[in-house]
């Protein structure tokens, strides 16, 4: 019999309502764990992808938090904790919908805004998750970037700069706590086919003009899947990469090359 890919516990994917996040759920569960997933603002989404992963036969919590709170954040990681018994990974895939805008055209107020929910909120995570994950064995985190770390995406600031700054604590978290059993890397990603693209799109901010210009700088010719993001989520969390650590895979069809 084949051993299991994650220990008794669950994984909290944060932002577990999206496009994106809803998928690492389903893909995590369909690879034999247990989720305990995160909304901020869609209950009914959440109970539903609950449903969805129990009728799959793992156990599924929902858990409600805003990241720039600290206290709802450990509210959160505590009622996972005593329902799962012990959380063994951190999947971050919430995020600001971050505005199109050039670095010149920024106000402060855009700015603090985004880093307040996004770098800050990963802080409250980590602040809280980290001493948890250390006096249960170990675990792994796994932290839904950009491929904008590769190559510049203009116009995409307040996405690309919290996460790079996410990046940075993630190799420290890699460097420092691998003698406790914790791991770190990330996903990288380029164009992915749902949320806050798609939403974006909707809103006009990506005319025909942005999408040839982001097709000519992927080699694969077509926008990423959800799916491909979880695929690679579960693999990084997984004892398949048990002597994987600080490292970045770009799920982006090559962009950058």
């Amino acid at each position: 019999m084949a051993e299991p890919l994650f220990p008794n516990g669950a994984v909290l994917v944060v932002g577990g309502t999206g496009g994106i996040g809803r998928a690492i759920c389903t893909e995590f569960a369909r690879s034999g764990a247990d989720v305990a997933l995160t909304y901020h603002s869609r209950k009914d989404a959440a109970d539903e992808l609950a449903d969805s992963i129990r009728s799959m036969g793992r156990k599924a919590t929902v858990h409600h938090l805003t990241l720039s709170n600290l206290v709802e954040v450990e509210s959160a990681v505590i009622e996972a904790e005593m329902a799962h018994g012990r959380v063994h990974t951190v999947v971050m895939s919430a995020g600001s919908l971050a505005t199109q805008s050039f670095i010149s055209q920024l106000s402060p107020q855009q700015w603090q805004r985004v880093m307040n929910e996004d770098l800050n909120g990963f802080f409250n995570v980590l602040h809280t998750t980290l001493p948890r994950l250390k006096a249960g064995g170990g675990g792994s985190y796994v932290h839904i970037g950009t491929a904008g770390h590769v190559r510049w995406p203009g116009g995409d600031v307040l996405s690309v700069a919290p996460k790079a700054a996410i990046e940075s604590l993630i190799t420290g978290i890699a460097s420092e706590e691998g003698r406790h059993n914790i791991r770190a890397n990330s996903v990288l990603l380029g164009v992915i086919e749902a949320g806050m693209f798609l939403e974006l799109q909707s809103r006009g901010d990506f005319d025909e003009h942005w999408i040839k210009s982001a097709q000519r700088n992927v080699a694969i010719k077509r926008w990423g899947q959800p799916e491909e993001v979880a695929y690679a989520c579960v693999f990084l969390a997984s004892a398949r990469a048990a002597y994987l650590t600080g490292q970045r895979l770009s799920v982006s069809g090559g962009y950058g090359l």
